[in-house]
């Protein structure tokens, strides 16, 4: 109970692990299987969490990821963080069930969506999904994953995407579902090296392998060369922020989006995380927000922040904050920022949001 009333990091993280501790423990119990239990730590771990520090939430994560009284809620919001605290997670979590997983694919970044894909004994609706989306580099690591539920019908799609994908080749070489007839076709596409590995594993016959590389020739001459560079990860635009509303969303439904959440991403050095965050707790424009944020009004970010009840004597820090990660935004110097505390006067946190919408509609 000691913990409970204190702060600082330390001691959230302290009893957020004594609390895994505890539950790690009992785990065999019955009681964690009652609706009641599993909703009274649901709401627990989230309301720990919502303000967690990064390197808190990459511990529990490591604790909870072979947990199978984890719960779902915070599982699934834990999937969606930073890559570095959902890989735990998202690799060995027994919470997550394939419709979480596919669900990661859609809605989770190129890197979160390759740890679902290097996950050990991915199921067959998992797979699927990978191989519908076909994004080379999650293709790529679901080749590397000789535990996956592949079928004949599922390799050769990979085999036949090798050709394009050059990742791709070296991992499937090396796939032990690999049969002597895809190796022929992959031998076609691969460097020297991995055509003798294939050669003496399959026992290929040599006359047949010159008439696949004679034939390949041929049809190369009317095609486009393929790239032989291997793939390379890079985040689509947008996606990364499509993220941040997904889990904003969630923590929002769960009722654990609170005016704090908004310091922490500050500290992390989010801040399309802030701004979206902003934007929900107070019902905003997310448009208006970054204009805000972009403006050289602070006021209008004052105002915002009065609107979710921010207190005054913290917006300083959130109005450094964000020129700091803002190339100096919104600027205004010191007369600015003398102007945005004027927000905070003796008015209502809706008269404050109303102002706020008014004004950024208007700049």
């Amino acid at each position: 109970m000691d913990l409970a009333k204190r702060r600082t990091p330390a001691d959230r993280e302290r009893l957020l692990l004594a609390i895994v501790d505890l539950c790690d423990a009992g785990e065999a119990a019955p009681a964690h299987e009652v609706a009641a239990v599993q909703d009274l730590l649901s709401s627990i771990f989230m309301q720990l969490v919502v303000e967690a520090e990064r390197d808190i939430r990459r511990r529990l994560a490591e604790k909870l990821a072979a947990a199978d009284w984890a719960p779902p809620a915070l599982v699934n919001v834990l999937a969606l963080d930073e890559i570095e605290i959902a890989r735990p997670i998202i690799a060995a979590s027994p919470v997550l069930k394939e419709h979480n997983l596919v669900r990661l694919l859609v809605e989770a970044t190129i890197e979160h969506q390759i740890e679902v894909a290097r996950r050990p004994n991915l199921g067959g609706v998992v797979v699927a999904a990978i191989l519908r989306q076909a994004e080379p580099a999650v293709l790529t690591a679901l080749a590397g994953n000789p535990t996956a539920e592949l079928t004949d019908a599922d390799m050769r799609q990979l085999v036949a995407a090798a050709r394009r994908v050059a990742a791709l080749r070296l991992p499937l070489s090396r796939h032990p579902k690999l049969t002597s007839d895809l190796a022929m076709q992959l031998y076609v596409w691969v460097g020297q090296a991995v055509r003798h590995a294939l050669a003496e594993r399959f026992r290929l016959d040599s006359p047949a392998l010159e008439k696949a590389l004679a034939e390949s020739l041929r049809e190369a001459h009317g095609a486009v060369a393929t790239d032989s560079e291997g793939v390379v990860i890079i985040a689509r635009d947008g996606e990364r922020e499509e993220m941040e509303r997904r889990l904003i969303d969630k923590l929002h439904d769960a009722g654990q989006l609170r005016p704090g959440y908004l310091l922490r991403a500050l500290r992390e050095g989010r801040l399309t995380l802030f701004a979206t965050a902003l934007a929900r707790l107070g019902r905003f424009d997310t448009s208006h927000v970054r204009r805000a944020l972009d403006s050289d009004r602070p006021e209008l970010l004052a105002l915002a922040c009065a609107a979710v009840g921010i207190d005054r004597s913290v917006f300083p820090t959130i109005l450094q904050s964000v020129r700091e990660l803002n190339a100096g935004r919104p600027s205004g110097g010191a007369e600015g920022a003398r102007r945005a505390a004027g927000a905070f006067g003796p008015v209502s946190p809706l008269v404050a949001g109303a102002a706020f919408r008014q004004a950024a509609g208007a700049a």
